[in-house]
């Protein structure tokens, strides 16, 4: 039996009972005018999430999304978002994103307001925003010409002598406060302790900036599997506010130990980009012309899956001591 196929183990929790189906939880927390957070960096990618989104017809959004990839692509080119924050927009290593340069550089079919940082900015003002501070300190826009295209990029006089003891002018970036950030993880359990593992980014300091946070995992798991390996757990129940339990949500991008990478879809994206009308036909058929992600899962089939299979690469076990 396949990882994402076995039943999922639903013990009871501590704290109040947070799962919700993908489309009650969008519906509940994204509205239009929001500003949405979707992080994950190259694993874990909150796709499902942006599906559902698109499905919903939510308007005027603005995404912030340090790697703006497929999935932002795709949310454009429905017409879900006018702002874009972000710090890196491609698709992957496979090309261009087709809808988002056309927003971008020709304003077709409407304008795209866009602000863009480095990565350590963007990591800075998650920073900022999940500690509540007005500003995070950072070197690395000396020399650069980013403050030239973002008048958010501001210097201002660190109140400590520097290295000559005369005051340092230091640059610093805004604090980032999302109405609902999303991310996609294996595992949680229904209060909402949330673990992953393999190739992180900052979801844990996008949930802290954000006022509400949607967490999307593979599967559902009991409270002991969670207290069994604590240290995996990166995102805490108290600062989650809803648990989706959605198999596969985060294709075409992989999660660690559940399937790979789907490198020929990133491939394939770079075409179908190209053409606003070829867009809009694969939005009418994968994802408005399906109910939800498990239509979509099954849409593609078990053969396809089958393709993106992983095998076992277990971790040693921890022994974590206990009092006798």
């Amino acid at each position: 039996m396949d990882r994402t196929d076995r039943p999922h183990r639903t013990g009871r929790t501590g704290g109040t009972d947070k799962v919700m189906t993908m489309k009650a939880a969008v519906a509940a927390f994204v509205h239009d005018g929001d500003t949405v957070c979707l992080e994950g960096f190259t694993h874990l990618i909150p796709t499902a999430a942006g599906h559902e989104i698109i499905r919903q017809g939510r308007r005027d959004l603005t995404v912030v999304r340090m790697t703006a990839d497929i999935v932002v692509d795709q949310m454009l080119a429905a017409g879900c978002v006018s702002r874009l924050v972000s710090s890196f927009v491609g698709n992957s290593s496979a090309g261009s994103l087709g809808n988002l340069r056309r927003r971008i550089e020709s304003s077709d079919p409407e304008p795209l307001a866009f602000e863009e940082y480095s990565h350590y900015g963007m990591v800075c003002r998650y920073l900022a925003g999940s500690q509540r501070l007005p500003f995070h300190p950072l070197r690395s826009y000396g020399g650069s010409d980013l403050p030239r295209v973002n008048s958010d990029l501001r210097k201002v006089t660190s109140p400590y002598p520097g290295p000559d003891g005369e005051p340092e002018q230091i640059y610093v970036v805004p604090p980032v406060n999302p109405d609902v950030t999303i991310i996609h993880a294996q595992r949680a359990d229904r209060g909402g302790n949330t673990q992953m593992w393999g190739l992180t980014g900052v979801q844990a300091e996008a949930v802290y900036a954000a006022r509400k946070a949607i967490v999307v995992v593979e599967e559902l798991v009991d409270d002991e599997v969670v207290r069994s390996d604590p240290n995996r757990t990166l995102v805490p129940a108290h600062a989650v506010h809803a648990v989706v339990v959605c198999p596969r949500g985060a294709h075409p991008s992989f999660a660690q130990g559940y399937y790979d990478r789907d490198n020929a879809f990133y491939r394939a994206w770079s075409a179908i980009s190209q053409d606003p009308d070829r867009i809009q036909a694969w939005l009418d058929e994968w994802v408005r012309g399906t109910a939800d992600h498990a239509e979509y899962v099954a849409k593609l089939g078990e053969e396809y899956w089958a393709g993106l299979a992983v095998g076992e690469a277990l971790s040693e076990p921890v022994d974590y001591g206990r009092r006798l």
